[in-house]
C-alpha cells in the first residue's frame, strides 16, 4: 500500500515533465507580445460569456451530487450539497487523481450530515459515472454528426468506422436507459449493494452529465477568436478528448495534457490565441475555484473544530 500511494502521483508528475516537454518543442516560436495581443483581442462581452459558462459548469456539478443522494434517497439541505461539491471538484481538478481527492473531501463533508463511508463511496462512483455517461453521450453524438473530428488527431481511421463508433457509444447510453426501466436487480460485491437507478435518476443524469461538458467547453469556445474557429460542436468535440486526456494522465489540473492535446487538435487557429483561451479555462475553471475552495476548506474545518471541542 506505501508504494501503490505514491505510484499516481508519479505518472502525474511524469505526465506533466513529458507534456510540457513536447509543448515547449510545438510553442518555441511563441513571444509574450504574442500572448498579450491574444489576451487583449478577447472582446469584453466574450470574456463574460466565459464566466457565465464557468457558473453553469460548477452549477450542474453541483448536480452530479444531488443525482446520488437522491439515488441514495438520502436528504442533503442544497447549499451544503452546492459548496460541498464546487470544493470538492475544485480541490481534484488541481490536484489531479479527482476520484481519490475528491472522495477525502466528500467523505469528511457529508459523514458530517450523517451519510455512512459506504454511502459516500457509492456517491462518489456515482458522480464518477454521472461524468463518464455524460462524456459518452456527447462523445458518441460528436462522432455521428462529425466524424471528420477524428482527422485532427489521427488519419489511420476511416469516417464510416469514426460514425460507426458514435452509434456504438449511443448504443451503450440506450442499453443503460433500458436497463433502468426494467429494472435490473441489485449487484452485491460483499457488503457492498448496487442499485440499479431509477429512471428518474437516469433522466437527470442525462441532463445533468452532457451539460457540465457543454458549459466548461463554452469557456474555452468563447474565448477563441472567429478567424479559423471551426465552430462549437468541433471545439466540443477536442475539448471531450483533451479534457478525457488530462484526467487519464493523473497530471495535476491536467497541467501541459491538455494544452498539448487541444492545440493538436486545432492546427488551423494561432496557436497564440488557442493558447490564451486555454488560460482563460484554467484561470476560470481551476485557479479561481481553487483558491475559492481552499478559503472554504479552511473555514469548514474550523467549524468542525469548534464543535468537537464543545
Amino acid at each position: 500500500m506505501s508504494l501503490r500511494k505514491y505510484v499516481w502521483p508519479v505518472i502525474g508528475l511524469a505526465a506533466v515533465v513529458f507534456s510540457i516537454w513536447l509543448l515547449y518543442r510545438e510553442l518555441r516560436g511563441l513571444s509574450l507580445n504574442d500572448m498579450i495581443a491574444s489576451f487583449r483581442a478577447i472582446p469584453l462581452h466574450h470574456w463574460l460569456l466565459s464566466g457565465a459558462s464557468t457558473l453553469l459548469a460548477y452549477a450542474a456539478l453541483a448536480g452530479y451530487d444531488r443525482i446520488a443522494l437522491l439515488h441514495l434517497r438520502r436528504k442533503v439541505p442544497w447549499l451544503f450539497i452546492t459548496v460541498a461539491s464546487f470544493t470538492t471538484y475544485a480541490l481534484s481538478h488541481n490536484v489531479g487523481a479527482s476520484v481519490l481527492s475528491g472522495a477525502v473531501v466528500r467523505y469528511r463533508a457529508y459523514t458530517s450530515r450523517g451519510l455512512t463511508g459506504q454511502e459516500v463511496g457509492v456517491l462518489v462512483a456515482f458522480c464518477s459515472f454521472t461524468f463518464m455517461l455524460g462524456t459518452i453521450l456527447l462523445g458518441g453524438i460528436v462522432l455521428v454528426f462529425e466524424p471528420t473530428i477524428v482527422e485532427r488527431f489521427v488519419d489511420v481511421l476511416p469516417l464510416d468506422a469514426s460514425r460507426t463508433t458514435g452509434f456504438v457509444l449511443l448504443g451503450l447510453v440506450a442499453l443503460y436507459v433500458i436497463g433502468s426501466m426494467l429494472g435490473f436487480r441489485t449487484l452485491s460485491f460483499g457488503k457492498l449493494e448496487l442499485s440499479y437507478p431509477r429512471p428518474r435518476v437516469v433522466l437527470q443524469q442525462l441532463v445533468i452529465g452532457p451539460l457540465e461538458l457543454l458549459a466548461a467547453a463554452g469557456i474555452i469556445y468563447f474565448a477563441l477568436p472567429e478567424a479559423g474557429n471551426p465552430g462549437y460542436f468541433v471545439v466540443l468535440g477536442i475539448f471531450l478528448v483533451s479534457f478525457s486526456a488530462a484526467l487519464v494522465s493523473h497530471a495535476p489540473g491536467g497541467l501541459g495534457v491538455l494544452e498539448l492535446v487541444f492545440i493538436t487538435g486545432l492546427p488551423d487557429m494561432n496557436q497564440a490565441d488557442v493558447l490564451a483561451a486555454l488560460v482563460v479555462f484554467r484561470l476560470f475553471y481551476l485557479l479561481i475555484p481553487f483558491v475559492i475552495a481552499l478559503v472554504v476548506i479552511l473555514l469548514f474545518e474550523r467549524s468542525q473544530f469548534s464543535v468537537e471541542e464543545q
